[in-house]
């Protein structure tokens, strides 16, 4: 009887929500991991493709955006923070690259890699510069958010065919 509850039970969605302990406190990032947040637990398997598309764009994007403003800040760690936005492109390539059809299973483990490497890459790295930033007062002038791709960077190239 348990073998027959284990098969009609089905996988819970892999779903984070956004929360206040994620804010590193340059309100223009918080703002858009938020989005990221919503886009990532938009995935399914009925619109994986077009939301995909979505987050690659807005990734571009953001990315842009926060290396923008580490760099005009002076963030002492700016070359570094940029090697690890290109490693998260390469790791994402490598998992839309893969010719593997999608499933459930997969936009399951899609979104556990983006999740994952989104919670750990804010709540460390962008935390880092969060703390930085507001110990040295950045006097800079925010950058304009842009809403087209950046042609700047591994990041953008990698992803402007898509």
């Amino acid at each position: 009887m348990t073998e027959t509850l284990e098969v009609k039970k089905e996988k819970a969605p892999y779903v984070i929500e956004w929360r206040d302990g994620f804010k590193i406190g340059v309100a223009q990032v918080d703002q858009e991991h938020r989005h990221l947040f919503t886009l990532v637990r938009a995935l399914n398997l009925a619109s994986v493709d077009q939301t995909m598309e979505e987050l690659l764009e807005y990734v571009v994007t953001h990315f842009s955006n926060e290396q923008d403003l580490m760099e005009r800040s002076g963030y002492p760690a700016f070359e570094q923070h940029l090697r690890l936005h290109e490693e998260f492109a390469a790791q994402t390539a490598d998992f839309l690259g893969s010719g593997i059809e999608w499933s459930e299973d997969r936009v399951q483990e899609l979104r556990r890699f983006l999740n994952k490497w989104l919670i750990g890459h804010i709540m460390t790295h962008d935390l880092r510069f969060g703390k930085w930033h507001a110990s040295h007062n950045a006097v800079v002038a925010s950058p304009s958010v842009r809403t087209t791709r950046s042609s700047r960077g591994f990041f953008a190239r990698l992803f402007a065919s898509r």
